[in-house]
């Protein structure tokens, strides 16, 4: 006879904290994207247009901080959801 395997209480809780910490961390790669994205852009603005080379290159690096900002909020709820 084939004994059925039972999970106990702590075992299925730990499954889903790894679950759901994996899929937090995928919106990590729509940050890689999102920078990607971000940076193409300046670099075809500023090759259309060099007299706002600079003023452009701020707005880049502002959305590229905040877009950094999410990649780093996504990270930490992945470990708050991971580790607690």
């Amino acid at each position: 006879m084939k004994q059925k395997q039972t999970k106990t209480k702590k075992q299925m809780i730990q499954e889903f904290k790894i679950l759901s910490s994996g899929v937090a961390a995928t919106s990590l790669g729509g940050v890689g994207v999102g920078i990607g994205t971000i940076f193409g852009s300046y670099l075809i603005a500023a090759s259309s247009n060099p007299s706002l080379s600079k003023q452009l290159f701020n707005y880049a690096i502002i959305g590229f901080a905040l877009t950094e900002a999410m990649a780093l909020f996504a990270l930490m709820m992945s470990f708050m959801l991971l580790f607690s």
